[in-house]
């Protein structure tokens, strides 16, 4: 959910639950939120803090716990466009407070936003590949690699289906269970700005 305050100011919240078997076998849940603010259209800042847990295979949040963690992070976001193509490179360092110790990490990933239908088109559907990498200060450096491919259909200017492919290949692993996941989502967008009678709403459809 991104709640829209002004032309700068927004603000995130974000719940995420992983499984190891199709809507069985609950081993990850996290959420976390934050305050965003935008230069421009192109450039952007993000903080955040969230809660991430992460439980044994075999079960649903089946104990013992693998790792408890509270993380705080600080991003950039920069956008650049090839026609209607919309490229985006994200930069995460990332303060991680786990129960296995306090943890730097530093994050980069770049996703590109493609149209599939017209310029015009009431329904909007796009493809959105994307890939990461994790990185952190300690030796031997490298944690982790993520690769992506999410299709998206824009219901209205409120809320967005997406779903995909997620895979990930771990160094070591030590906070994660899986390598192959199906994902579905859902965004929504509060435009909390003021219109010009001076009232907070939301934007029509």
């Amino acid at each position: 959910m991104r709640a829209e305050l002004n032309k700068r100011w927004s603000f995130f919240a974000e719940g995420q639950l992983r499984s190891l078997r199709f809507y069985d076998h609950f081993h990850y849940y996290e959420y976390k939120g934050g305050p965003v603010f935008k230069l421009d259209n192109n450039f952007s800042f993000t903080t955040g803090f969230g809660r991430y847990n992460t439980y044994g295979s075999g079960g649903n949040f089946k104990r013992p716990t693998q790792q408890r963690e509270y993380r705080s992070w600080l991003q950039v976001n920069m956008k650049n466009r090839i026609k209607r193509v919309e490229i985006e490179h994200r930069y995460r360092a990332e303060q991680r407070f786990t129960s296995r110790g306090y943890r730097n990490r530093f994050r980069y990933r770049l996703s590109a936003n493609v149209p599939l239908n017209g310029k015009d088109a009431a329904r909007p559907l796009y493809l959105q590949p994307s890939n990461e990498i994790f990185l952190t200060n300690r030796a031997p450096f490298f944690e982790r690699n993520r690769s992506a491919v999410n299709l998206g259909y824009v219901l209205s200017k409120k809320f967005t289906m997406q779903t995909g492919i997620l895979h990930q290949y771990d160094y070591r692993l030590t906070d994660e269970t899986g390598s192959t996941f199906f994902q579905i989502a859902g965004l929504f967008t509060l435009d909390l700005k003021k219109n010009k009678a001076g009232v907070r709403g939301d934007v029509e459809d």
